[in-house]
Parts: structure tokens; sequence; C-alpha cells
């Protein structure tokens, strides 16, 4: 005979159920710590080609807006601009490696950022039960840019219709994200003369988390984060880097080639107000609710400066 006080034995369904309780409580902390804040999420990669990543990123960014966090989304659309391209024979010029945006390939890429890619965003938010508007950078001068002149060298370019951002207006955001919506966002720009210009994406992402003074700003990419190999040789992803151990990391080589100006673009918008800065695969299903409501998350997490008795997530 079974003690009243002795635990039953818990299999099968039941310890399914238990273990999907354990994961809720352990993320109770964060869900109270990121209530009322605003995480700026740019939404690029593999998730925005595989449908069932796609679905499950949605699925995230509509929880986190149940559960009171304010999520503000910002997309890329380069598969879908060259798809246009090669669907109308248009040919891409290239100068040092970036694409030259003249006026016809300029009206293509806000065709399809704003026409197709930021509506198929919205339209299955909002089929998720999310209230999603799409917006860009046109709509309330949200993204007042002018001409990018100079390459990542300061060197002087000539690349088309491509811009670089001159001021964040953060009002529309604000109203739409304080209220019940979750604002989708096209990072195309405004000139003073009314001249639109495609910008890069990461760099509205940046930007308009340290206009909005975002809690977060999350980069979902096609890689895992800085990866460092153990003992035994094998790679692991390091979960944390403050701003001496990304310096660190950049001269012994740990960080390398075009993971450097990601890095040093994350570090530049914890310095600038944010946060924390995070780069996490979107390849791995829900990555977003495992890298923000887990300890040890899974990528990996850029900070000004580790406090002592660092908790990770925190």
């Amino acid at each position: 005979m079974v003690s009243k006080n002795e635990m039953p034995d818990i299999t099968g369904d039941m310890q399914s159920m238990v273990e999907r309780a354990t994961i809720l409580t352990e993320a109770l902390p964060y869900i109270k710590k990121l209530r009322g804040q605003t995480i700026v999420i740019k939404y690029g990669g593999n998730a925005m080609v595989n449908e069932d990543l796609k679905q499950s990123v949605m699925d995230d960014i509509t929880l986190l807006k149940y559960i009171g966090i304010n999520p503000i989304v910002v997309h890329g659309g380069g598969p879908d601009i060259n798809s246009m391209l090669k669907a109308v024979g248009k040919e891409s010029t290239f100068v040092n490696g970036l694409r030259y945006t003249d006026d016809e390939t300029m009206q293509y890429a806000q065709m399809v950022l704003i026409g197709k890619t930021n509506k198929e965003i919205v339209s299955i938010l909002c089929g998720k039960g999310a209230k999603a508007i799409g917006i860009s950078g046109i709509d309330g001068h949200l993204i007042e840019a002018e001409k990018l002149d100079v390459d990542a060298d300061g060197n002087p370019v000539d690349i088309g219709y491509v811009g670089k951002i001159k001021n964040i207006n953060t009002r529309v955001i604000e109203m739409l994200a304080n209220d019940e919506y979750i604002p989708v966002i096209a990072p195309i720009g405004m000139g003073s003369d009314g001249q639109s210009y495609n910008i890069n994406a990461d760099t509205v992402a940046s930007e308009i988390a340290v206009a909005l003074k975002a809690s977060k700003l999350m980069f979902l990419t096609d890689v895992g984060g800085v990866l460092e190999k153990d003992e035994q040789g094998q790679n692991h992803i390091i979960p944390v880097l403050s701003e001496k151990d990304v310096a660190d990391c950049i001269e012994s080589g740990i960080i390398s080639g075009g993971m450097i100006p990601k890095i040093e673009g994350c570090l530049d918008t914890v310095r600038r107000g944010v946060n924390r800065a995070h780069i996490i695969d979107g390849r791995i299903p829900h990555s977003i609710i495992l890298e923000i409501f887990t300890k040890n998350g899974i990528g990996t997490m850029i900070v000004k400066e580790k406090r002592e008795n660092y908790e990770y997530r925190k």
C-alpha cells in the first residue's frame, strides 16, 4: 500500500506533462523581468525561407506579445529581391562586392520588401491571433535617410539608392507597440527630398533598438553564435561576451571574418543603451523562446560588462 506521503510513480504521458510544466516554471522569472519591455528582432536567414521555421518564429513572436512583452520585427528580404530581379531579367551590377541599386532596382526592392515580404509576415502573425501591422521607414517619416556615400572603410562609394540612417522617429512604433500591435518593419528609408533608399536590415534593427532603448536586440542568423573549441577539440557556443571578451576573442582569432562586424555591431548597440544583444541560430525551432526564457540560452549574448556572479540571461 502506498503511503499518502509518498510520491506516486510518474511515467509515460504524465512524465511528459510534468516536464512541460517544469519548462514553464523555469521561464517565469524571465517573463516577470521582461514584461512591458521592448525586444527588437531582426528576422532573416534560413528562418525566412523554410516554412516550418517561419511558423516557429511567428509562434514565438506571438507568444511574446501575449505575455506582455513588446516585440518589434525588422525583416530583410534579399532572397525575395533576387528572385524578383531574376524573374524580370534584371541583371545586377556590383561595386566592391555591393549591389548597385539603380532606380529600377529600387522600385523592385520596394515592391518586394513592402508589398510581398512584409505582408506575408503580417499575414502569418495575424493568422496566429496576433495583431500585426506592416510598415516601412517611409511611413510617418520613421526612418530618415540619405544616400550612402562611403563604404565600411570610409572610402567614397556610389552604389545608387542605398541609404544610411540619419534619424529614427520612434513615435509610430511606440504607439503601435504600447497598444495591442506588433510592428513589422521593412528596411526602406526616405530622404528629405522624398527619395526612397534601401537600407541594410541589420543596421535598421540596431538603430531602432537604440532609439527605443530596447531591453534586447536579437539577430536571427544561420549561425549559432561565437564558437570556441574546448579541450577535446569540440566546438561549443560562448554564451556571454563582454566588451573586453570581444576584444580578446578578435585578437586571438576566435572571432574572425564576417563575424567581426556582426559582433562589433552588437557591441555598439549595448554601448549606446541597449541592455543585451543576442546572436542566435534561427534554424533551431523556437530559438527566440529558448534564448530568452532559459538560463543558458542557445546563442551568444553581448553585454557591455559582466557583473560579479553574473547570471547569463538575467
